[in-house]
């Protein structure tokens, strides 16, 4: 009785239309997270010219990547919440985290509470992008994965130039901290319409053992029904053995591959974010242009992401993201060079147009590797451990600045590039060798069942 719908009311067929409401909410809980990451590189500026804070460049790398080290855990251990809480109340959770770190940044007397303020904010971050990636490609309409995902992410860089706005305006007019009570917002505005507004998981509802309401949920939006394959492994067992199913034969080369590529990808986001204020006025540039290419580069990234989505549609999200990093790798090495300012404007904008996508469809591409209840272990390790190089990136340019190299950081950001661009390109041979390997792995394990008895 169960697996029949209740009402007579036929199901809404599943397109963009009526899962509507979740991929927007979750673009709202993402453009807030763009709007936190961002924020820090968009008063940097003025915070290095604060005497009272005492922050130096090295100090500024170090936090940064403090925010990043947070945002690491928070991605490791929301998966083990998310079975407690439900990706909602954790969506819920992690939005009011990020806010409140966020209050503590814009009240910190010195360097070592503001530190502790990114922190905080890094927990709830990280958390937040793999629950609302999890949650939009459940959601998706068939074969609209990666545009969907795209779609999801330019929320992250209308947050990122919110920042810059708020960094180019409110910034000089009543101070740095100022900026910082704004990115207290997210929890007046956000948290209400999530808890209110958004849908449970049916998957994890059905891993929950919550079979009624998953069916429930998945008929209001059009959704097919669950299967207890395709729901999330829980608990610490289930989630150990989900990620031995990652090493599998057809992904075990596979996943690290993926590992790699996004840890290229984040440090790539991150260092940028972080940094290129401050690195384009090394350079010589104006400090409101310094500020100003954070907004310009994460335009690029919104038009980047609607035309990375389409075409790794047509062709492939693994494609596009090796051709992405190869181009972001190019406008990194061109940006290392002085160039006139309109002609800098055009470069950073076409870079992030490469720049964010890339990454996203590393994103993507793992719906082409992972089976359906691999989905989430599989999206959850490729972020969780590509924070890594989200904690490398800010703390890196920070040596480098430091040590007065900082030009040397539009090199590292070039060549994170080309590694990236090599892990991803290698992900359908990997998968074809785990494939041809698999018959050989089978026949012997026969063969050695089969010879057992007579030992």
């Amino acid at each position: 009785m169960n697996s029949t719908p209740t009402s007579s009311a036929p199901r809404p067929p599943h397109t963009f239309r009526t899962v509507f409401p979740v991929l927007a909410l979750c673009w709202l809980a993402v453009f807030f997270d763009g709007m936190d990451v961002n924020i820090y590189g968009a008063v940097m500026p003025h915070m290095l010219d604060d005497s009272g804070l005492g922050l130096t460049p090295a100090g500024a790398g170090t936090i940064g990547s403090w925010t990043t080290f947070g945002m690491l855990i928070g991605a490791l251990t929301a998966g083990n919440l998310t079975d407690w809480l439900g990706r909602r109340l954790m969506l819920v959770a992690s939005v009011t985290l990020f806010s409140v770190g966020s209050a503590v940044c814009a009240v910190a007397a010195g360097v070592g509470v503001f530190g502790l303020g990114r922190f905080v904010s890094g927990l709830g971050l990280g958390g937040l992008m793999p629950l609302c990636l999890a949650m939009v490609m459940e959601f998706a309409p068939p074969r609209r994965a990666a545009l969907t995902t795209g779609l999801l992410m330019t929320s992250y860089h209308f947050g990122g130039m919110a920042a810059t706005g708020l960094g180019l305006t409110l910034a000089p007019a009543a101070g740095w901290r100022w900026v910082f009570w704004a990115g207290v917002l997210p929890a007046v505005i956000a948290v209400p319409l999530l808890l209110k507004l958004l849908p449970e998981s049916p998957g994890v509802l059905l891993a929950r053992g919550k079979r009624e309401k998953a069916d429930a949920v998945a008929d209001r939006y059009g959704l097919p029904r669950p299967t207890v394959a395709a729901a999330p492994a829980s608990g610490a067992r289930g989630r150990l053995a989900a990620v031995r199913e990652l090493f599998r034969a057809e992904s075990r080369w596979a996943t690290p591959l993926l590992w790699l590529a996004s840890f290229c990808g984040l440090l790539l986001v991150y260092g940028v974010s972080t940094w290129l204020p401050q690195m384009m006025r090394a350079e010589g540039y104006g400090l409101s242009s310094s500020v100003s290419f954070l907004m310009v580069i994460n335009a690029g990234g919104i038009v980047g992401l609607l035309i990375a989505g389409r075409t790794a549609d047509k062709f492939g999200p693994v494609r596009v993201s090796a051709i992405w990093f190869v181009l972001t790798a190019a406008g990194a090495l061109l940006l290392s060079n002085h160039l006139p300012l309109g002609a800098t404007y055009a470069v950073v904008a076409i870079t992030g147009v490469w720049l964010f996508s890339a990454q996203v469809m590393v994103y993507a591409a793992t719906n082409t590797v992972y089976r359906d209840s691999e989905r989430a272990a599989g999206l959850g390790w490729v972020t969780g451990v590509g924070r890594t190089g989200a904690v490398v990136g800010p703390w890196l340019i920070g040596v480098l600045a430091t040590s007065g190299n900082q030009s040397w950081g539009f090199t590292t950001f070039a060549l994170a590039g080309l590694v990236g661009a090599v892990a991803i390109a290698l992900v359908p041979l990997a998968r074809r060798i785990g494939r041809s390997g698999a018959p050989a792995v089978a026949s012997v394990a026969a063969t050695v069942g089969a010879g057992a008895p007579e030992a």
